[in-house]
């Protein structure tokens, strides 16, 4: 190892970022300027410039999940905030989100520096650690302790502040050691005890269910789950972010459950005995609202996080460990004869098939406006076997979960985490993260309005993603609301507050620089996206629809319904 060397703080910086295997930067200027400078005269890594601090930060966080490692956003100190509220998306989704901004500098007792404030403590909700930088020799122990923590154990946002407004301790020179790759913490050890007996209770279980959250994927323990279901005949049901665990046309696929779901998986849930939950926060909505599985389920449970385990429901026997190599020993048991699961296979056959039926009319429909769920169905036909689908929430999240399927394991499923606006800006991101693989990214229009600006940066850094937009001209999902809060008797008034102008997302486009399409047939769709798909430039389609449909609400034994 070579020894320490005197060096720029921006130049240690670059090299740094460079070996961590940093790509793609996203940022608004001013920061970190002359590490900005360092970075230009590399050709490894590409600033990205965006019109936001907000969809700077998703289109790192789309570019984390799509590659599977840390990605970079930045912001001087009075867009610091604006970078805290966009990783909040990263943190509900473990997503590892590294964020540098600028900081306030010692002015010497005087007060009121423009443009000044405290925000470090905003980052303290959303990182797995937060910290500000006051001199050069703190700079290399930070940045690998920031990228370590923010891949290793359940992944996670971090943040580090330098001192000065844009970031001025990178203009200092200092002594800094070997530039060295990326090191992760080891996962916890697995108790295999703990695994011999979930094997055993999943063996003489007679209707179990396999439960892929997404730190199945995030493990990449999605071949290792799909062994396993094979050989034992157990199906497998997934959160919307476990979503390409399994292709949902096999025929042990139950679907997504929760509150955005499939009626069919959400129904076979809660007729199930035995549940291994895989990878999963079980929070409100891949349960929908704590109400599957059903409480005489047993629960087993598996994740590298030991707070995960009975966070939110008893648990039988559970297990902390890395998840692929967790599974990889489940199928490795020795376990006596399994169950006869053919009642079961067959009663999951056909809650499926009775949801498919229910659902086709409105997958075929040639109604104008266009019915959403059409519009879902042509994205099913046109993702490439490699293709992403990066899907905003509300009304986009719900249509997609029920109406769009993964038709193989090679493709992506990454969504919102809560923030609507996001997934056009992360699509960005995801496209960065991977240049060869096709990205399309849905949202509504509402969503689509947040970064519309986005289109700029598209153009000027060619990224030739396809964007679909859900066009009802509303913000369809908030009738619900204010027609309770209406009692059931909405005035102009009312409607005024969810429905908007009509406008020609594609003309826009066409206008900065994009490939705009409008469609406002069925017919239509498909020939667009695959001109789309095969375009070598940011695309978007423009999708005229019906105002009045309606995302279908989540099937429950009770009949409970969350209204929001």
């Amino acid at each position: 190892m070579s020894a320490p060397r005197r060096q720029r703080a921006a130049t240690y910086i670059a090299d740094q970022l460079e070996a961590f295997g940093v790509t793609h930067v996203f940022m608004v200027p001013a920061v970190l300027r002359r590490t900005l400078a360092e970075i230009e005269r590399r050709t490894s890594i590409t600033a990205v410039h965006t019109h936001g601090e907000k969809s700077a930060a998703y289109m790192a966080d789309g570019y984390a999940r799509v590659a599977h490692r840390p990605a970079v956003c930045m912001a001087q100190q009075v867009g610091a905030l604006n970078l805290a509220a966009g990783i909040r998306d990263a943190a509900l989704a473990s997503s590892p989100v590294v964020a540098f901004t600028g900081g306030s500098p010692p002015l010497g007792g005087r007060q009121g520096l423009y443009q000044a404030a405290d925000d470090l403590p905003a980052f303290d909700a959303y990182t797995k650690h937060n910290q500000a930088l006051h001199d050069v020799t703190d700079i290399a122990p930070a940045l690998h302790n920031a990228f370590r923590t923010a891949a290793s154990g359940n992944p996670g946002p971090v943040h580090l502040q330098f001192e000065g407004q844009e970031g001025e301790i990178d203009r200092l020179d200092g002594v800094f050691p070997q530039v060295v790759p990326l090191t992760v913490d080891p996962a916890p050890s697995l108790d295999l005890a703990a695994i011999r007996e979930i094997a055993d209770r999943l063996t003489v279980a007679e209707r179990p269910i396999i439960f892929a959250g997404g730190g199945v994927l995030k493990a990449g323990a999605g071949d290792a789950v799909r062994r396993y279901s094979a050989e034992t005949g157990i199906p497998v049901a997934t959160s919307l972010s476990g979503r390409g665990t399994i292709a949902e046309t096999d025929p042990l696929a139950v679907g997504v459950i929760g509150t955005y779901s499939r009626k069919s998986a959400n129904r076979t849930m809660q007729e199930a005995d035995v549940v291994l939950i895989l990878g999963s926060s079980t929070g409100s909505m891949v349960t929908n609202f704590w109400r599957l599985p059903a409480d005489n389920a047993e629960i087993l449970q598996i994740d590298i996080d030991p707070e995960m385990i009975g966070r939110n429901y008893p648990v039988t026997v559970g297990a902390t460990g890395d998840l692929r190599f967790a599974v990889e020993q489940l199928a490795g048991q020795e376990v006596p004869i399994q169950q006869d699961r053919d009642e079961w296979h067959s009663r999951i056959a056909d809650l499926r098939d009775e949801w498919l039926e229910e659902r086709q009319p409105m997958l075929e429909s040639d109604a104008v406006p266009i019915r959403p769920e059409r519009l879902c169905s042509e994205l099913t036909a046109a993702l490439p076997d490699d293709g992403a689908m990066v899907v905003d929430t509300g009304h986009a999240g719900m249509w997609m979960a029920s109406m769009f399927e993964i038709t193989s394991p090679n493709q992506r499923f990454i969504r919102s985490s809560g923030h609507l606006g996001w997934a056009f800006s992360a699509a960005l991101g995801g496209k960065c993260a991977d240049s060869e693989r096709p990205v399309i990214a849905f949202t509504g229009d509402l969503g689509f309005w947040y970064h519309i600006a986005e289109i700029e940066t598209a153009v000027r850094h060619r990224i030739n993603t396809v964007t679909v937009v859900n066009n009802n001209h509303s913000g369809n999902q908030s009738r619900r609301g204010f027609t309770l809060a209406y009692d059931g008797k909405p005035t102009e008034r009312s409607r005024a507050l969810w429905v908007q102008r009509e406008v020609n997302f594609a003309a826009i486009a066409n206008e900065i620089g994009a490939l705009g399409f409008r469609v406002e047939h069925p017919d239509e769709i498909g020939p667009a996206l695959r001109q789309a798909l095969a375009a070598d430039e940011p695309v978007i389609i423009d999708v005229v629809t019906d105002i009045d449909a309606a995302a279908p609400l989540a099937w429950d034994a009770d009949g409970w319904v969350q209204r929001y």
